[in-house]
């Protein structure tokens, strides 16, 4: 089993360096750390009072890696979910944030779980996914990345100035749904027969 580090530093790599796309809400962004949670989290890394763009370029994946640590898997309590979901869940939570339980709380619905979907974990959600996790210890994280993929079309769906993060310029399986795919076996991705299939109605 990874352990968080190790996880960590391979969401760093995913994520890659510097960008500042104007399609991307988050903004500038650095190893996948946000201006935005860079302000939130008072990381004014040259002093001078003001979290800039320049600040966002200064991060180094060290610091990155260990704001994802902290603020990313310690905080939102995914430590306390199965093993198995730990990669999984704390990629998307760096990816989506909140949104990343959200779209666990709403599996843990559909599989029968009466829990209310807040987009936070707490002692029932918690449980939830503990017992989910018994019942199907095969499948559960297949469950998860498939849900995940799921979102990541549905934001596709309503916004198109997101469908190049879903789908790439010669028509491929984008960097979202490559990356959901990363969590989930093999036998449930996506053919390109059927990638196709999904996106047709997109422009």
């Amino acid at each position: 089993m990874q352990t968080v580090r190790e996880i960590a530093s391979e969401i760093v790599a995913r994520e890659g360096g510097f960008v500042n796309d104007p399609d991307d809400p988050g903004g500038a962004t650095n190893f996948g750390v946000t201006i935005h949670t860079m302000r939130t989290l008072g990381i004014d890394l040259d002093r001078d009072g003001v979290i800039t763009v320049a600040d966002v370029r200064a991060l180094s994946k060290e610091q990155a890696i260990e704001v994802f640590e902290k603020h990313y898997f310690e905080k939102p309590l995914i430590a306390l979910l199965p093993p198995a979901l730990h990669a999984t869940v704390f990629d998307m939570y760096v990816n989506a944030g909140s949104n990343a339980i959200k779209i666990l709380q709403r599996l843990l619905r559909d599989m029968g779980h009466d829990i209310v979907v807040d987009g936070a974990l707490g002692p029932q959600s918690i449980a939830a996914t503990q017992a989910a996790y018994v019942e199907a210890p095969e499948h559960l994280a297949d469950a998860y990345g498939i849900a995940r993929r799921n979102y990541y079309f549905r934001i596709a769906d309503r916004r198109a100035a997101s469908r190049k993060y879903a789908r790439t310029r010669k028509g491929g399986k984008g960097g979202w749904i490559k990356r959901a795919e990363e969590f989930i076996s093999s036998r449930y991705h996506l053919t390109e027969q059927q990638f196709q299939q999904r996106v047709a109605a997109w422009v």
